[in-house]
């Protein structure tokens, strides 16, 4: 079969776009154009543009009105409204995590300490429908970039769902590093929250979707979250906290470390950590306890290959693993990182649902019932840790 040819724009110019456009690079099933770059700052846009050999476009509507797909790889405040541009254009929209959420009242001391988490979860649900409206008028669909789903480890956990019926009674996972190199991160204005909904969001989902595949299975139906308690934490931004130059710590406004425990329709649950106050590299992983299986899956670190360097100099060419603070010693270096995090597998299929009208596994449905757990979430956070009800979608 010949491939379809589909154009493809980024918007943004960031750490995103960079790993986005690498892996458009591996698509085999489809032949990809890459037509151009947009981003707000015109600087970064044209060095993206000049380093890779494509065009930067001069508006948004420009790139729109050239691609077939446009991936939103802004920060989180601007995801709805490019998302929602391409989609009333008829284009597929591939958005990054988060969906979207809530980015303050508008006024320049907006401090997420001070805001009222039920406005904030009102407003992220809002926003949520909008773009959900915008997909079921479109032509094009809402992909949302949730690599956790397309993480082999995860994959081969659904096949494990599908064909032995099981039913899933605790998921226990978690996101952790030393924090985030973005600069917009430090602000919940521009990414809606911290730690809880900013690294969060991949295990939580992960949970949600293996749950959903779960009840298809069993029941023709997804099983959708019913409520959450919550608590949220600003280490670093204790009076008390003692700087060593490891951990980031200059956060505006955001929460840094987060416990959740979700609880589904079915009485099953799921405890999802958050943390930005971990050292040693990357700590990524979701376990699942079933009524006839136990699965752990070790996304960062793994040992598919582990190396010993004794001194720091020998490695000085060589990417080891994301965020790990030396390369002497012992460490759990990744043959191929973004394989294993499930990067080139996300962006393979959802062009095939481009291209080939294949069905996604990670949806805007999938991300919204993400946005609404966070939201819910952070409101129980503000009340003590009080259960919450979670709409779904």
């Amino acid at each position: 079969m010949q491939k379809k040819k589909v154009r493809s724009g980024l918007v943004g110019a960031g750490f995103s776009a960079s790993f986005h456009y690498h892996a458009l690079q591996k698509v085999y099933g489809t032949d990809i154009e890459v037509m151009g770059v947009y981003a707000k700052d015109e600087d970064m846009a044209q060095k993206f543009a000049s380093d890779r050999g494509i065009k930067a476009f001069g508006s948004l509507e420009e790139l729109i009105d050239n691609v077939d797909v446009v991936h939103v790889n802004t920060p989180p405040y601007a995801h709805e409204p490019v998302a929602v541009a391409a989609l009333k254009a008829d284009k597929f929209a591939i958005c990054e995590k988060p969906l979207t959420g809530y980015f303050g009242d508008g006024s320049e001391d907006f401090h997420w300490d001070k805001a009222d988490k039920q406005v904030a979860l009102d407003q992220a649900l809002a926003s949520v429908e909008r773009m959900l409206e915008a997909e079921a008028a479109s032509k094009g669909r809402l992909l949302y970039a949730e690599n956790w789903i397309y993480v082999p480890a995860i994959q081969k956990e659904r096949e494990i769902l599908e064909k032995t019926g099981a039913q899933i009674l605790w998921i226990h996972g978690e996101e952790a590093h030393s924090g985030s190199h973005s600069v917009d991160y430090a602000y919940s204005a521009r990414c809606g929250g911290g730690v809880l909904i900013g690294k969060g969001c991949h295990p939580l989902t992960a949970a949600l979707y293996l749950k959903e595949v779960e009840g298809r299975v069993r029941n023709g139906k997804p099983i959708v979250p019913k409520s959450v308690t919550a608590r949220a934490h600003a280490v670093t931004r204790l009076e008390s906290f003692r700087d060593e130059g490891h951990i980031r710590c200059n956060y505006y406004d955001i929460d840094d470390f987060s416990m959740m425990h979700v609880e589904f329709e079915d009485g099953t649950l799921a405890t999802v950590l958050a943390s930005d106050i971990v050292v040693g590299g990357i700590h990524n992983w979701l376990e699942i306890s079933a009524n006839n299986h136990r699965t752990r899956c070790n996304i960062n670190p793994n040992t598919a290959m582990e190396t010993y360097n004794p001194k720091e100099e020998n490695f000085k060419d060589i990417y080891t693993v994301e965020k790990i603070e030396t390369k002497q010693g012992w460490a759990c270096t990744s043959p191929d990182e973004d394989w294993f995090t499930g990067y080139p597998q996300e962006t393979e299929a959802f062009y095939r649902t481009v291209a080939y009208g294949e069905e996604p596994q990670s949806t805007g449905q999938l991300a919204a019932n993400t946005i609404s757990t966070i939201y819910s979430a952070y409101l129980s956070a503000d009340h003590d840790g009080a259960a919450v009800d979670i709409k779904t979608y």
